[in-house]
């Protein structure tokens, strides 16, 4: 038991999908601190991974507008849980055919990240999507509309890392574990 302790909470802001609440805590000594905390239903991500004709492992990428950042990203597919009681994967199955076009066969779990600890609860559950088959995609929102979706070989990708051109957190971790977990199985 780390010794730290909620006190009590209080809503400051209700979202579309967010909350934001003022919290108060006692540290292991006694002492009370304050902090603010964006609740959050949490997200999903997909590394969609497809043969291509000379045998190596296809990542799909969508390059989206992101209105915080106010410039594009590069991103695997990607969305927040907000269907109420929707398992994980579902969420992931369901954003792959909205932003990329694609079914999986194979939806496997590569890891769950807290992407930045120290302002939400949010938890982003990273899948390897294998096994694509094209589908009509289902897009939502000016975003989605005009993203484009990219097929790079994955050591091309894991390369935009290396060079700072890909800088998404969900997209850096999936792109390097699923590099990682296709060294060790090949792609199917």
């Amino acid at each position: 038991m780390t010794g730290f302790r909620r006190i009590s909470e209080r809503e400051v802001h209700q979202g579309h999908v967010w909350r934001v609440v003022v919290a108060e805590f006692e540290s292991p000594d006694g002492a009370p601190f304050t902090r603010d905390i964006v609740r959050s239903p949490g997200a999903v991500a997909a590394v969609p991974i497809v043969v291509g004709d000379d045998g190596t492992a296809q990542v799909v990428l969508v390059h989206q507008y992101r209105p915080a950042y106010e410039e594009e990203l590069w991103e695997v597919p990607a969305g927040i849980r907000d269907v109420e009681g929707e398992a994980p994967e579902l969420t992931a199955e369901r954003e792959l055919i909205e932003e990329a076009g694609y079914r999986a066969d194979s939806m496997e779990l590569l890891t769950r990240i807290y992407p930045s600890a120290g302002l939400t609860d949010s938890v982003t559950w990273i899948f390897l999507a294998t096994g694509l088959t094209p589908v009509a995609r289902d897009l939502h929102g000016p975003e989605e509309e005009y993203m484009t979706v990219v097929h790079l070989p994955l050591a091309e990708a894991v390369a935009m890392i290396d060079r700072g051109e890909i800088t998404d957190a969900k997209t850096v971790v999936g792109l390097l574990l699923a590099e990682r977990r296709l060294t060790t199985r090949p792609a199917g």
